[in-house]
């Protein structure tokens, strides 16, 4: 009777969100849909020199990942020009996201300047536990292998952009905050979403769209400073499209303007 009472008592528990459950996890896509293709023109930021510097793209599909139905999101970054013979960059991030986006697979590969690496994370979840396999290969050395263990919702570099078109930005004023938590390397950190308000932004298509600004900064003890890892446009509408992505690199920064866009759910 006492052990049937205490499995009652933690069911009660879960459904009333006072247990780390991994059902917090789940978030509604009424963003994007299979199909979906963006297209930018990249910009490279060297500090005192900027200079148009090639082509990337946001293509979403619907995939298999271990027999999981999910959307597969693939990010591009090539540089080409002056800016590319200056410092290259070849990028592929691809994301394997279930239905309710959360995270399965994030892999990396990244050939920028004279270095080239390799990551991958890859995550599996476990009543109310995230495992989560990180692991680094860096100019053909491994740098680590590792698993670590979780128990809060957890987001990789391309999955929480998915993450962030489906936020409820509806009442937010300039300087609010949505704590997450990301994972940099083979390590979880906490990371907010800043709301930076509304504004309207022309595009590459010639076109001018009303946005919502936002910037991601993970706050770490390892960092004397919240360091910026993205900030973004997205479209004021149901869509939530990138009209303008912002990447940190290890020299300088590369910034990806729309130019076309196609396949949008609404």
């Amino acid at each position: 009777m006492q052990k049937y009472i205490f499995r009652l008592f933690i069911i009660i528990l879960s459904f009333s969100g006072l247990l780390p459950v991994n059902a917090q996890c789940k978030l509604t896509n009424t963003a994007f849909q299979s199909g979906e293709n963006v297209q930018y023109d990249l910009y490279f930021d060297f500090g005192i020199l900027s200079a148009r510097a090639g082509r990337g793209s946001l293509q979403t599909m619907e995939a298999n990942y271990r027999g999981v139905n999910a959307f597969k999101t693939v990010m591009m970054l090539n540089t080409s020009g002056l800016a590319g013979n200056l410092y290259m960059v070849n990028d592929t991030l691809t994301s394997y996201i279930d239905y309710n986006l959360r995270p399965l697979l994030f892999t990396k590969e990244a050939k920028e300047g004279k270095d080239y690496s390799v990551e991958r994370q890859s995550f599996t979840y476990e009543g109310d536990k995230i495992n989560i396999r990180a692991l680094r290969n860096r100019n053909h050395v491994e740098r680590f292998d590792e698993v670590v263990t979780t128990d809060k919702c957890t987001y990789d570099y391309l999955s929480v952009i998915s993450y962030v078109r489906n936020l409820d930005y509806t009442g937010m004023k300039k300087g609010d905050k949505h704590y997450i938590q990301f994972i940099s390397g083979k390590r979880p950190v906490d990371m907010y979403v800043n709301y930076l308000g509304t504004s309207s932004i022309k595009a590459n298509n010639g076109k001018t769209y009303e946005v919502i600004n936002i910037s991601m900064n993970i706050q770490d003890d390892a960092f004397t400073d919240p360091k910026e890892s993205l900030s973004a446009s997205l479209t004021n509408d149901k869509n939530r499209i990138p009209v303008i992505i912002n990447t940190s690199l290890k020299l300088g920064s590369v910034r990806a303007i729309m130019r076309d866009v196609s396949g949008v759910r609404h």
